[in-house]
């Protein structure tokens, strides 16, 4: 089982969710946030003044998927995602070593 983490522009999300979806992915966890890669922020002018957006609004996409989903969701993500600019984001993969499903105790590939 794989966990992928992806960091990606918020009005990409709608985009991304879909493309999830169409692949048969069935849950997605999904949080705001707010960080900075090589970009390192913007500035910005507000009443007159210019200062430093250090931390950008992102969206983090979370998913628990089987190892043989793992090249379709990252595809999937990588397309929905894309807009060619910089700040686009990041995918991360992690070995996920169990799952539980509270609710009826299922563990394992079962559970997801």
């Amino acid at each position: 089982m794989k966990f992928v983490t992806a960091i990606i522009k918020p009005f990409k999300l709608d985009e991304v969710r879909e493309a999830l979806s169409a692949i048969g992915v069935q849950g997605v966890t999904v949080t705001e946030v707010k960080g900075f890669g090589r970009q390192k922020g913007h500035t910005e002018l507000y009443r007159g003044a210019e200062y430093v957006v250090d931390f950008l609004p992102k969206v983090k996409v979370e998913v628990a998927i089987k190892a043989d989903m793992l090249d379709p969701v990252l595809e999937a993500i990588m397309k929905s995602a894309n807009t060619g600019k910089i700040g686009d984001g990041k995918i991360f993969v992690f070995e996920l070593e169990q799952v539980v499903r509270i609710r009826t105790g299922e563990t394992g590939p079962d559970a997801l």
